[in-house]
């Protein structure tokens, strides 16, 4: 087992791609989650690093279209395999069939990312001794402040493995990011042209005012302190 600790007082002053080249150093079953600009800077990065590289990303069936045209842009651009993962179709039927399609806005979006983000996730990872995810400090104020460089993944390792997980941008600036992408010429959702900063699901992300922060576009209608879908949810064990 690596000694994250370690690792981590190492890594934490380093730049994104000397973080993500530890991490392709590191772990050879290692993948990248991809979604949003955060992560196109991680795959613009690491397709420079290693011919090894794997990308996963998840379908929830109820993304954006420019979303969908936004992932196979990416697969083109850099002529790479993007793994689409699903939620399982009885889960979804089952929930659909009892609760309707907006069940979110009346109790919480937990049960719903549970089923259409976290368990494919949790699928996926239980393949893998290591992912890298485009987190920042500064996407939301009450959830991500603390996010290390490195870190043992609490909310997905399990009795059998413990699962590592890299978050290079830990210390960047979304300024940072989209300076990045504007200088390499990037590909990004276009999504972000109309308001969208933080970009989920359809029913559950509206674009953001002046001023406002980015993580407010998203589940607004619930506390911000909690605005975590579950993919990273080891963020509110953390702070408790």
């Amino acid at each position: 087992m690596t000694d994250i600790q370690t690792l981590r007082d190492e890594l934490e002053g380093q730049s994104p791609r000397s973080i993500l080249k530890a991490a392709l150093k590191q772990y050879d079953n290692i993948a990248i989650s991809f979604s949003g600009a955060e992560d196109v800077v991680l795959i613009e990065m690491a397709h420079k690093l290693t011919d090894n590289l794997r990308v996963f990303t998840l379908d929830t069936g109820r993304l954006h279209p420019e979303t969908y045209e936004f992932v196979e842009r990416v697969r083109k651009h850099y002529g790479i395999e993007i793994e689409i993962l699903f939620p399982d179709a009885q889960e979804v039927q089952d929930l659909v069939n009892k609760k309707g399609l907006f069940s979110f806005f009346e109790d919480g979006h937990g049960e719903c990312c549970g089923i259409r983000k976290v368990n494919p996730l949790r699928r996926k990872l239980a393949t893998v001794d290591a992912w890298i995810t485009g987190q920042r400090k500064d996407q939301s104020p009450g959830t991500r402040n603390d996010v290390p460089v490195v870190q043992e993944d609490t909310a997905f390792s399990t009795n059998d493995k413990s699962l590592v997980k890299f978050n290079p941008l830990a210390n960047w600036t979304s300024k940072e990011v989209w300076d990045y992408i504007r200088m390499t010429e990037a590909p990004y959702n276009e999504l972000h042209e109309k308001g969208f900063v933080s970009i989920g699901c359809q029913p559950c992300t509206r674009p953001v005012l002046p001023g406002q922060h980015e993580r407010e576009g998203r589940w607004w209608w619930e506390e911000a302190t909690q605005k975590e879908c579950g993919l990273h949810a080891g963020n509110l064990i953390a702070r408790e």
